[in-house]
């Protein structure tokens, strides 16, 4: 197997890792966001939110935007328009790990004043733009 081929199969691998947990920190947080603040479950809630934002996804955001970089250079994928919208959901992608990531800490204050319904909504954005980024990588619509 050549050396791209290592790459791409080490970035798809980051994205599901990332995507993994893109998918289960928000679901973390209607949970939490039902615990009553200080109570065993909420305290349990935030060294999981916490652990999973550092070892999982923080790590695997940061290896599938070095590793996709780099694929776009070597396949001069600058060009394509598929790729523009591809990277345009992926910055949107990286802006609600942001979000989360503040979240996160949010909750690690208590100061959490959203309701368990809001992040069951937020849970719903990573898996749109999943969607739309695999249908314009397969796809290649344009």
């Amino acid at each position: 197997m050549d050396l791209f081929l290592w790459i791409k199969s080490l970035h798809v691998i980051a994205i599901i890792a990332w995507m993994a947990g893109m998918l289960y920190l928000p679901r973390l947080f209607v949970y939490h966001a039902e615990a009553e603040v200080g109570s065993p479950q909420s305290e349990t809630f935030k060294v999981m939110e916490r652990r999973l934002l550092k070892a999982i996804i923080n790590p695997s955001m940061i290896v599938a935007w070095i590793l996709g970089l780099w694929m776009a250079y070597e396949l001069d994928a600058w060009r394509d328009g598929w790729f523009h919208a591809k990277l345009t959901l992926v910055i949107l992608m990286s802006g609600l790990h942001g979000y989360l990531s503040r979240c996160v800490k949010t909750f690690a204050r208590d100061e959490n004043t959203r309701t368990a319904r809001f992040y069951r909504v937020l849970n719903e954005v990573p898996t749109v733009l999943m969607i739309g980024i695999v249908i314009l990588v397969i796809g290649k619509p344009f």
